[in-house]
């Protein structure tokens, strides 16, 4: 059995802390950014939240190979101090697309460490810890975002480029993962599921006959529930992101910073939501897949409604209950499906998808409300949209217990 001790837990949770901040941490300083590139389309100037996600999704693809050539602290190191040279670099320049550039090539920074900030968890620790630490990385993971967001915002208010200055909350990180982080080769082969608990059954597919056969998870059908799950959980966060900021603007009783804590304040309730996910795992393990959807459901409809304050708060509220709760139930599903191997196996591929989620959010929910032509079109979008993510739930589980059979 690895060592594990605190440092070690800390130092791999800081990784999550910085994972979010690829794309969101953007978000509040985007109008900002809008108006100083006033003469570029709206996609255009949304990209530089979303395009990091698509070389993410690429490097995501190359990591099992990745971690044939390198170990794990040569592979977090290199992607820490790429994360913050290429992060932070942006506020140096003024062309839009060198600047996009930059978020392209930060993309790929954390491609290389988003596997391992869970990953890594399910290498050191059993998986009846999987829930707790998951929730914790969730936490972290949304703290990142809160932090982000506000420095983001305010640094937005002095120039639009300071906000660029967040990715030097990477440096930390990087001097945790040097001084602690064991430097291991990550096994890129499959493995059981032996030591599974008993209660993740129906979310798994898993029966104690098919543990004891030891069947390999390498099957990229036995991952797809959580994939697909990922992908729409990501898809509908980020409408939230891509277009807040914009819209909320309509509403003029709130000022440029009232926004920000809008968005600030939706992290918080997501990271409070990480902290007690192990006690809602353990105690609603047989509803807790449904929940992010309905909350999706519910957020977006009162954005949908209008733009007055208080229907503003509450659907930030549902919506960081959904990306409180959606978020760690996959990636812990994702992780028990995976066992030891699950940094080279399953969650490069849910890192994948998270990220293709975020890439396309704005190239799907974009055309589909300008063609509608309203304000508020995002959020419509966003309502069915999750409405197909509920019936994904449902869906999966059949599909889990028929594999089960």
């Amino acid at each position: 059995m690895k060592k594990k001790n605190g440092k070690l837990t800390f130092t791999i949770l800081s990784i999550s802390l910085l994972t979010v901040m690829a794309g969101a941490a953007m978000a509040p300083a985007l109008g900002v950014i809008r108006t100083h590139f006033a003469d570029k389309s709206n996609l255009l100037v949304q990209l530089i939240v979303s395009l990091p996600a698509l070389t993410i999704i690429i490097t995501n693809l190359f990591f099992p190979l990745l971690c044939q050539m390198m170990r794990t602290k040569t592979i977090a190191v290199s992607g820490l101090l790429m994360y913050v040279v290429f992060g932070a670099g942006a506020f140096l320049v003024e062309d839009i697309w060198t600047i996009l550039a930059l978020r392209a090539l930060l993309g790929v920074s954390v491609g290389m460490i988003m596997p391992l900030s869970t990953g890594l968890l399910s290498f050191y620790f059993p998986p009846e810890d999987q829930p707790r630490l998951m929730g914790l990385g969730a936490f972290m993971s949304q703290l990142g975002g809160v932090i982000a967001t506000l420095l983001s915002g305010l640094l937005a208010n002095i120039s639009w480029n300071f906000a660029f200055l967040v990715y030097l909350l990477g440096l930390p990180a990087l001097m945790l993962v040097a001084l602690n982080l064991p430097n291991e080769k990550l096994k890129t082969g499959a493995s059981t599921m032996d030591d599974a608990p008993d209660y993740y059954e129906s979310e798994t597919g898993i029966t104690q006959a098919r543990k004891k056969e030891g069947r390999p998870i390498a099957s990229l059908m036995r991952f797809a529930p959580s994939v697909v799950g990922m992908y729409l959980q990501m898809l509908l966060f980020f409408i939230f992101p891509t277009n807040f900021a914009m819209t909320a603007r309509a509403n003029e009783a709130l000022t440029g910073n009232d926004i920000t804590l809008i968005m600030v304040g939706l992290d918080v309730v997501a990271a409070i939501v990480g902290i007690v996910f192990g006690w809602i795992m353990s105690n609603m393990s047989r509803t807790v897949k449904y929940m992010a959807p309905l909350t999706f459901i519910i957020g977006y409809a009162m954005f949908a409604i209008g733009v007055s304050t208080p229907l503003l708060l509450a659907g930030a509220f549902f919506v960081g209950l959904a990306n409180g709760i959606g978020m760690p139930y996959l990636n812990t599903i994702a992780s028990i499906k995976g066992g030891k191997d699950a940094a080279t196996t399953v969650m490069p591929l849910i890192s994948a998808a998270m990220y293709m989620g975020q890439f396309t959010s704005p190239l799907i929910v974009s055309p589909i409300s300008e063609a509608i032509g309203s304000a508020n079109a995002p959020y419509m979008v966003g309502v069915v949209i999750s409405i197909v993510f509920l019936a994904q739930a449902f869906l999966s589980r059949k599909y889990q217990a028929l594999r089960a059979i």
